[in-house]
C-alpha cells in the first residue's frame, strides 16, 4: 500500500511539473512575441496580453501549490521554498504604465526597491530567486528547463531597448539586474538588521534572528525584570540560541544557486564596457562572491571573468583600474595556477607602468599584485624580462622617504625575483649589486660560478668598484684555490675585471692576491686543464701593478722574494724569450713595463735584456700580427731606448721588414690606430744621429709617406681621434732626425728635394700641438746651422768668347753687374730656402719670433735657439742684428724673459741680448736699458744661476752700467 501511495504521489508531482513546464513555455512565447513586436503595442492589447501572462503565472503557482507535501518528505526546506515561490506567483500582477512597458507590482509587503527606484519610469520584472539546478538528475528537469525559466525572468528581456538607456540610467541598471536575486522570503531576513541572515538562530519565542545581531542585542539589554524577545515582546525564560538548521541550509543553498547568476550579470557588465559606476559595482559583487567560498573562484574563472578583468587595467577610470587590480590580487593569493593564468592574460608591462602612477592607491595596488605574482617561481623570470621592470622596482625601492609602503613592497618583489640568476644580472646592470654579491658569497657552487662569470662581464661604475672589490675578493680568491675548472675560469675573469679598476689595487694586494698570482704564473701545473691560468694570473697581476703600487716591498713567495727581485725579473724575461702564447706575452710585458718604473728594477731589466739577447725577441715581436702584442713590445722598447738605443737600432735594421713597416704598415681604415701612434713615437725617440737608421728609412722610401700623412692631417683637418696628435708628433720628429745627419749627401739631397725648410716653417704655425711647434723649431735650427756651410758667394767666370769679342771696358761693366747680384745679408752668399735652408729667405724669422710669446717654455726655448743661429760668428752679425731689429726681435726676447724663468731660457736670452748690445749700437742699447724688469731678472740670475748664466748676466749688467767695470792698472791692488 505504501509503495502504491508513493507511486501515485510521484505521478501527481510529475503531472504537475509537466503542466508547469507547459505554462512556462506559453509564457516564454508570449514574451518573445512582445519583444519581436509581433503583438500590437496598443494599450488595450498590451493589457489583454498582460492579463493573459498574469493568469499563466498564477496557474504555475497553483500547480506548485497542488504538489502533495508527501513529495518533500525529509526535505522541509524544499517544501518551504516551493510554497513560498507558489505564493509569490499567485500574488503576481502586471500593469501597462505610461511608458507602455511591462510593470510588476508586488502584493507581498516586502519592499526591495527604494522609493526613488519605485518612482522611476523604467521598472523591471523580478525573476525567480531559486532557479532549479541544471544538474538535477530527474527527467522532469529537462522538461522544466530551468535556465530558460531564469532567462525569461531576467529584467533585460522586457525593458526598453538599450539604445534609449542613458549612461546615467545604466549606472543603476546593475542594481536592478541584481534585485531579482534578493530573497522574497521574509524568513530569510533578520528582524533586527533587515539583512539576509548568515547564521539563523531561534529564541524561545520562536522568532529567528541572525546570531551576531541577537547576541549583541541581548548583551546591550540590561533589563532587571528579565529578557524579552525584540519582536514579540515575550519574556524569555531562557536565552539559549538554537541554530535553525533548515533555514540556514535553505539560505546557503539559495546563495549557491544564485552565485552563477550573479557572476553572469557581473560578466555582462564588464563585457559591454558599461559606465564606470556599473563596472565598479560588478567588480565589488565579484569580490563578495569570491570571499564567500573558495569554490566560487573556479566559477568566476569558468565564466570567463579573468580576461575581462585584465582588459580593465587599461580602463580610463582609475577607480575601475584600482578595483580590477585588487580583485586580480585576491584571485592570485596562494594559488599558483591562477598566478600563471593571469600572467598569461595580463600585459605585464602595463602593471609595471602602473607602479609609477601618480595616484598612490593605483601604485600600491599594482605593487601588491606584482608581489603576489612574484611569489610563483615559474613567473619570476618572466617578470624580470619586462623591459625596464627591474629598473623601476629599484628606483621605487630607494624612494623610501616619499613612499615607504611602495619602497617596502618593491624590496619584497626584488627579493622574490632573486631566485632567477638572470634577474640578479639585470639587477646588477641597473645598479643593485647586493643580490649578486650575496649569492657569490653564500650561494651554491653553481650559483657562485654563474655570479662570478657575470661579474667579469658587467660594467661597474666608479662609485661601486671599491665596494665590489671588498665584498667579492675573498670568495673569488677561495674559488681560484679550490674550485673546479669552470669555477676557476669564472673567478679569474671576475678578478681581472676588479683589478682593472686602479683604486682596487690596494684592496687586492692586502688580500694576498699578488703572491697567489705569481705562484700561478711560475709554479702551478695542472695538465689537461682547458684554461690557461698563467695568462689569467698575469693579466690580473698586470692590472694591479698598473695602479702604481710600491713594488719594492711586495713579497711574492714564502722564500722572501720580492716582486722587484732578480729572481722574479729573470723568470719574466725568460718566459718572454721562449715561445709563449701571445696573450701571456702581452701581460708579461705589461708587468715589466710596471716594474721598469723602479730605478733598481730598470737597471736589472736592461742588464738582463742585453745579456740574454731578449732585445732580438722584443724587436721580432714588432712583426707579430697580434696588434696589442706589437704595441706593448714597442712601449717596452721605448722605455729601453735611453739605455740601449744603438743596440735596438742595430737589431731593428737587421730584422726583416723593418724599420719601414713601422711607417708603411697597412691600415685598412682612415682612422689612426694606437699602433701607428706608438710606432712613429718609437722611431722618433731612437737616436737621431744614427746614420744607419736614417739611411734605412731613406732607402725604404718612407719620407714621401710621412709627408703625405702630415699633409693629410694638416690639410683635411683630420685631427679628431685619440691617437692623431701623438702620431703627427712622431712623424714630424722622424723628419727632424734627418736634419741631424745633413753631412750625408743622400740625406742632404733628401732635405733639399722635399724642401724641409718650407715644411717646418708651415708646421710652425699651422698646428694645435705644442710638441709639433717645438720639433719644427728644432728642425729649422738644425737646417739654419747648415746654411752657413751651404751659402756661397756667386763665382764670376770670364769666358774666352767674351775676351775675344768685347773690349776690356765692356768686360768691366759686365763684371760689375755680376757682382751686384742679390746676396743674403746674413750668410753673405747666394741663399734660398730650398738649397741652403736660409731662414731669412724662407720668411721663417717672423714665425719664430711669434713663438717667443708662447706659454709653453719648451716651444719658446726651441724658437729662441733657431733665432740665435742668425747671430753666430760665422755670419754677418751686424747685418743680422740690423735685420732682427727691424722685426722687433729684442722686444719679443724681453717679453719671454719676463714670462719664463727657466735656466735654459735665461742662457739663450742673455746670450742674444749680449750680442745685440755688442753689435747693435746705441739703438739696441737704448731699447734694452729702458726695460724696467730686465735688471731685476739679471740680478736674480747673477745670484742664483749657474756659472755660465752668472757670467752673461754680469756682462749685460756692466753694459747697462749696473755693475762697476774693473780695468787693469799698472799697479796691483
Amino acid at each position: 500500500m505504501e509503495l502504491q501511495k508513493t507511486e501515485h504521489t510521484t505521478n501527481n508531482a510529475t503531472e504537475i511539473l509537466q503542466s508547469l513546464s507547459r505554462s512556462i513555455t506559453e509564457a516564454k512565447d508570449l514574451v518573445n512575441k512582445c519583444q519581436r513586436g509581433t503583438i500590437s503595442n496598443s494599450e488595450s492589447e498590451l493589457k489583454s496580453n498582460m492579463s493573459h501572462l498574469e493568469r499563466v503565472i498564477k496557474e504555475m503557482g497553483a500547480c506548485l501549490t497542488s504538489i502533495p507535501s508527501s513529495t518533500f518528505q525529509g526535505q522541509e526546506h524544499a517544501e518551504v521554498s516551493v510554497q513560498a515561490l507558489s505564493n509569490e506567483m499567485l500574488s503576481a500582477h502586471f500593469e501597462v504604465g505610461q511608458s507602455q512597458g511591462l510593470q510588476t507590482k508586488e502584493l507581498d509587503p516586502h519592499k526591495y526597491f527604494s522609493e526613488e527606484a519605485r518612482n522611476e519610469e523604467s521598472v523591471t520584472i523580478e525573476s525567480d530567486l531559486y532557479p532549479a539546478s541544471v544538474e538535477e538528475s530527474t527527467d522532469n528537469s529537462r522538461e522544466l528547463n530551468a535556465p530558460d525559466f531564469v532567462e525569461f525572468l531576467k529584467p533585460t528581456s522586457l525593458c526598453r531597448p538599450r539604445k534609449h538607456i542613458s549612461s546615467s540610467s545604466s549606472s543603476t541598471s546593475l542594481a536592478r539586474m541584481t534585485d531579482h536575486m534578493e530573497p522574497l522570503y521574509q524568513t530569510f531576513y533578520c528582524p533586527l538588521t533587515k539583512q539576509i541572515m548568515d547564521d539563523p538562530v531561534t529564541l524561545q519565542s520562536g522568532v529567528t534572528y541572525d546570531r551576531k545581531a541577537i547576541t549583541e542585542w541581548l548583551a546591550e539589554s540590561n533589563n532587571s525584570q528579565g529578557i524579552f524577545c525584540p519582536t514579540t515582546g515575550q519574556k524569555l525564560l531562557s536565552s539559549v540560541l538554537k541554530t535553525n538548521v533548515a533555514l540556514k541550509t535553505t539560505i546557503e543553498e539559495w546563495k549557491e544557486r544564485n552565485v552563477v547568476a550573479r557572476i553572469n550579470i557581473s560578466r555582462s557588465a564588464l563585457f559591454v564596457s558599461a559606465s564606470p559606476s556599473m563596472v565598479l559595482e560588478a567588480i565589488r559583487d565579484l569580490q563578495d562572491i569570491y570571499k564567500r567560498k573558495q569554490y566560487n573562484k573556479i566559477q568566476v574563472h569558468n565564466a570567463g571573468i579573468l580576461p575581462l578583468l585584465c582588459k580593465l587595467l587599461k580602463y580610463k577610470d582609475r577607480d575601475v583600474r584600482y578595483a580590477a587590480l585588487e580583485l586580480l590580487r585576491e584571485l592570485t593569493k596562494e594559488d599558483d595556477d591562477y598566478k600563471i593564468m593571469i600572467s598569461e592574460m595580463v600585459d605585464m608591462s602595463t602593471v609595471i607602468k602602473m607602479m609609477s602612477s601618480g595616484h598612490q592607491h593605483i601604485r600600491h595596488a599594482a605593487l601588491l599584485l606584482l608581489l603576489e605574482l612574484s611569489r610563483s617561481e615559474s613567473l619570476q623570470e618572466k617578470i624580470g624580462s619586462v623591459p625596464g621592470g627591474i629598473l623601476m622596482l629599484i628606483r621605487i625601492k630607494y624612494n623610501q622617504p616619499d613612499d615607504a609602503f611602495s619602497s617596502e613592497k618593491a624590496d619584497e618583489i626584488l627579493k622574490n625575483l632573486e631566485s632567477s640568476p638572470e634577474n640578479i644580472k639585470k639587477m646588477a646592470e641597473n645598479g643593485l649589486l647586493e643580490p649578486l654579491l650575496k649569492h657569490l658569497t653564500e650561494g651554491s657552487e653553481e650559483m657562485q660560478t654563474e655570479m662570478a662569470e657575470y661579474l667579469g662581464e658587467i660594467a661597474l661604475g666608479n662609485d661601486r668598484e671599491t665596494y665590489v672589490a671588498e665584498r667579492a675578493s675573498p670568495p673569488l680568491i677561495k674559488m681560484v684555490h679550490g674550485g673546479n675548472t669552470l669555477t676557476r675560469t669564472a673567478a679569474f675573469k671576475a678578478l681581472a675585471k676588479i683589478a682593472s679598476c686602479h683604486p682596487n689595487a690596494k684592496i687586492l694586494a692586502k688580500s694576498g692576491i699578488i703572491q697567489i698570482m705569481v705562484e700561478e704564473i711560475f709554479t702551478r701545473r695542472i695538465y689537461g686543464e682547458p684554461i690557461n691560468s698563467k695568462n689569467e694570473a698575469a693579466a690580473i697581476l698586470a692590472n694591479i701593478l698598473e695602479a702604481g703600487l710600491d713594488l719594492e716591498n711586495l713579497q711574492v713567495n714564502s722564500h722572501g722574494h720580492r716582486l722587484a727581485s732578480d729572481y722574479v725579473l729573470y723568470n719574466f724575461i725568460e718566459m718572454i724569450k721562449h715561445s709563449t702564447p701571445d696573450d701571456l706575452n702581452i701581460n708579461l710585458i705589461r708587468i715589466l713595463l710596471c716594474l721598469a718604473k723602479s730605478p733598481r728594477s730598470m737597471s736589472t731589466i736592461v742588464s738582463m735584456v742585453k745579456e740574454s739577447e731578449a732585445s732580438y725577441t722584443l724587436v721580432e715581436l714588432l712583426n707579430n700580427p697580434h696588434e696589442e702584442l706589437g704595441i706593448v713590445a714597442i712601449k717596452l722598447l721605448i722605455v729601453l731606448i735611453p739605455y740601449m738605443g744603438h743596440i735596438i737600432v742595430e737589431r731593428l735594421c737587421k730584422t726583416a721588414g723593418q724599420p719601414e713597416n713601422l711607417i708603411l704598415g697597412r691600415n685598412e681604415t682612415t682612422r689612426i690606430t694606437q699602433k701607428q701612434a706608438v710606432s712613429s713615437t718609437f722611431l722618433a725617440k731612437l737616436p737621431h744621429q744614427s746614420l744607419t737608421l736614417n739611411l734605412a728609412l731613406l732607402r725604404k722610401n718612407t719620407v714621401p709617406a710621412i709627408l703625405q700623412q702630415i699633409n693629410q692631417i694638416q690639410g683635411t683637418g683630420i685631427r679628431t681621434g685619440r691617437y692623431v696628435i701623438p702620431y703627427l708628433e712622431g712623424l714630424v720628429s722622424i723628419l727632424v732626425r734627418f736634419t741631424t745627419t745633413l753631412y750625408e749627401p743622400q740625406i742632404l739631397f733628401l732635405a733639399r728635394h722635399y724642401n724641409f725648410t718650407s715644411v717646418f716653417t708651415e708646421l710652425l704655425m699651422k698646428t694645435s700641438s705644442d710638441e709639433v711647434q717645438r720639433l719644427s723649431a728644432i728642425g729649422l735650427e738644425n737646417l739654419s746651422v747648415e746654411s752657413i756651410n751651404l751659402s756661397k758667394p756667386p763665382q764670376i767666370k770670364k769666358t774666352k768668347f767674351l775676351k775675344l769679342f768685347y773690349p776690356p771696358k765692356f768686360l768691366s761693366s759686365i763684371s760689375s753687374k755680376k757682382r751686384k747680384l742679390p746676396l743674403c745679408p746674413v750668410h753673405r752668399g747666394a741663399c734660398s730656402s730650398q738649397n741652403t735652408f736660409c731662414l731669412v729667405d724662407a720668411k721663417a724669422v717672423e714665425r719664430l719670433l711669434a713663438c717667443l710669446d708662447h706659454e709653453n717654455v719648451e716651444v719658446v726655448e726651441a724658437a729662441l735657439s733657431a733665432v740665435c743661429t742668425l747671430l753666430h760668428d760665422e755670419v754677418d752679425v751686424e747685418m743680422s742684428v740690423g735685420m732682427l731689429c727691424e722685426v722687433n726681435t729684442i722686444q719679443h726676447v724681453l717679453n719671454a724673459v719676463k714670462e719664463h724663468k727657466g735656466e735654459c731660457l735665461w742662457k739663450k736670452s742673455f746670450w742674444l741680448i749680449d750680442r745685440f748690445l755688442v753689435k747693435g749700437g746705441s739703438r739696441c742699447a737704448s731699447a734694452i736699458s729702458q726695460d724696467r724688469l730686465l735688471p731685476a731678472t739679471l740680478v736674480n740670475a747673477f745670484h742664483h744661476g749657474d756659472n755660465d748664466t752668472r757670467q752673461m748676466a754680469e756682462r749685460i749688467l756692466r753694459h747697462l752700467n749696473k755693475m762697476p767695470n774693473f780695468f787693469t792698472s799698472h799697479y796691483t791692488m
